[in-house]
């Protein structure tokens, strides 16, 4: 379930039913959205669940509020890689560093003909890689720069250590904050990977390499 208070996104995510417990669907109705996995990125922690997505875009109800409430998930430590219940966590937006759930597109009316490019994000301990959508013809990375701040990458895959064991999840469309984003990287179309990129030590909060097509986020 999904619901708002003033600027909180509030989702309820699922409990599973007992195996014995069967729920017949009402006559004339319509089957309820499936559920579907949904993960959470913070700076040392992952809260996971599957939910019920409305059927508007994620991206587009995250960026309209200030602070995601999230009620009966599993929280996993990065420092220890345990996993807890937690009957409800808040999360402010701006701590949020990427988002992933696998629920529908939006209105295929509202698309705009997109040219897909490669990129590479590093957030906190997480390295995401995906292809970002922009008007042919654009600067890709100010055009990142000038969004609301959830971005979306299809394809994407995302890195991080739990519990000193390297975790990797790909196949997905992701969400991050390029509020929160230390540096973002365009990447060769044949593998989306890493460069070497040797970074300015003295800059301004906003500075792009043009030599390696880098925009590195030092200040918030």
């Amino acid at each position: 379930m999904i619901s708002s208070v003033g600027r909180v996104l509030r989702l309820v995510f699922q409990r599973p039913a007992p195996e014995s417990e069967e729920t017949a669907l009402p006559v004339n109705e319509p089957p309820a959205q499936p559920e579907v996995e949904f993960s959470a990125y913070g700076e040392d922690y992952r809260v996971y669940g599957r939910i019920r997505l409305a059927a508007e875009r994620l991206s587009d109800m995250l960026n309209a509020h200030d602070d995601v409430l999230l009620v009966s998930v599993l929280v996993e430590s990065l420092g220890d890689g345990r996993t807890y219940a937690v009957d409800e966590v808040a999360i402010p937006r701006d701590e949020l560093l990427i988002v992933e759930a696998l629920g529908p597109r939006g209105n295929p009316q509202r698309r705009t003909r997109t040219r897909p490019y490669p990129l590479a994000v590093k957030l906190g301990p997480y390295e995401v890689r995906g292809y970002v959508h922009v008007t042919p013809g654009s600067d890709v990375l100010n055009a990142i720069r000038r969004r609301k701040p959830m971005v979306p990458l299809t394809d994407a895959s995302i890195s991080y250590l739990s519990g000193g064991t390297l975790r990797r999840r790909g196949g997905a469309t992701l969400l991050f904050n390029r509020e929160c984003a230390d540096w973002l990287a365009l990447t060769d179309d044949e593998a989306i990977d890493f460069p070497e990129l040797p970074l300015p030590v003295s800059a301004g909060p906003l500075v792009k390499d043009f030599t390696g097509q880098v925009l590195t986020f030092q200040e918030r």
